[in-house]
């Protein structure tokens, strides 16, 4: 069972949750994307706090016997799974960043050698004009 100041703590969080999301998403702060997942979190518990016996009925289904500490548990767990996804992204990102900037070496490096082998080719035709101009 699920205790009334519970229920209004996660109501609040909940919905300061939502309106946060909101909110950074309209100041485009956060891709909606990456806000999904903060708002159906925030919509669950919303549910969890609004019927308790939701909560109460999968606690009993798990075998765990407080409301609250499956709250907790889902809680948990939810962010350790978000973290992994988090550990990936943040994995291929560093993967393209590095790639970027090898590419970007390469491209300075190209257009490096083009400019000198651009003064040598202006180099060559500046003497074949002097010459021209000698004879």
């Amino acid at each position: 069972m699920m205790t009334m100041t519970l229920r209004i703590a996660l109501i609040l969080v909940s919905v300061g949750t939502l309106f946060l999301m909101m909110r950074k998403i309209r100041q485009s702060k956060v891709q909606i994307e990456s806000a999904i997942f903060w708002i159906v979190l925030a919509l669950v518990l919303v549910v969890f706090s609004i019927f308790p016996i939701v909560a109460d009925f999968t606690a009993s289904c798990l075998g765990i016997y407080s409301t609250a500490n499956f709250l907790f548990l889902f809680a948990i767990f939810v962010l350790i799974v978000k973290v992994f996804y988090m550990t990936i992204h943040i994995s291929q990102l560093e993967t393209k960043i590095k790639e970027l900037v090898q590419q970007i070496a390469l491209d300075e490096k190209r257009a490096l050698e083009d400019k000198k082998s651009g003064d040598e080719k202006l180099a060559l035709v500046e003497k074949r004009i002097q010459d021209e101009q000698k004879e």
